[in-house]
């Protein structure tokens, strides 16, 4: 990943923002009438599109301030995602059974937090880069683990524990985290509403992966 700053867009300056998750399909289109459909993309991406209203100045100088900081399109930085920054729905609190992280083996004690999205042969695991801290529950076989019993690496969600689990033993998690974004513009313009507000145009995100 390119420069990364672990810090996060404000809330509020989220407030209003549209997105959601892109794939990339290739088709192709037989003589027959028929369809091959392939996609080189092994993971959706996000976009989003912020500060579309109307805003009071100090906040669109906040923003501009960040956008700023992050050198336009150049910087990574967190996002939270409103509609998809838990282990579990966005209205329950994540619980340390929410994700399947890997089994035991006897030795392994490093797991990648993931996330599940669908169920069975056809459902897409999603690595979790950013988790929050101090949000992490884990559990080896039901069992949930004391917060001293692992560590968390909250810059690419890696989960350590003191111990290895027993060769079988279920490893899960539950979590808060945010998205890794950039900015897609390099130019953020600013319209005037009033003496006190103002309106950013089209301030778009897209989500960066590895």
């Amino acid at each position: 990943m390119s420069e990364f700053h672990e810090a996060r867009l404000p809330a509020r300056l989220a407030f209003g923002c549209s997105g959601g998750v892109e794939w990339r399909t290739e088709i192709v289109t037989l003589a027959s009438g028929g369809e091959r459909r392939t996609s080189p993309w092994a993971l959706g991406r996000r976009r989003y599109l912020i500060a579309t209203a109307a805003r009071p100045l100090d906040e669109l100088a906040e923003l501009l301030a960040f956008f700023e900081a992050r050198r336009g399109r150049l910087a990574g930085f967190r996002f939270r995602d409103p509609a998809d920054c838990k282990s579990c729905a966005p209205s329950a609190q994540p619980a340390a059974s929410d994700q399947a992280l890997g089994t035991g083996d006897g030795s392994r004690k490093a797991f990648q937090l993931v996330k599940a999205y669908g169920t069975g042969s056809t459902a897409l695991s999603r690595p979790i880069a950013k988790p929050v801290a101090g949000t992490v529950k884990v559990a080896v076989a039901g069992a949930t683990l004391s917060a001293g019993a692992f560590s968390v690496d909250a810059t690419s969600g890696l989960v350590t524990l003191n111990a290895a689990p027993a060769s079988g033993a279920a490893v899960t998690a539950g979590f808060e985290f945010d998205t890794p974004v950039r900015f897609d513009i390099d130019r953020l313009d600013v319209t005037l509403e009033g003496f006190a507000a103002g309106r950013v145009g089209a301030c778009a995100l897209v989500e960066v992966r590895d």
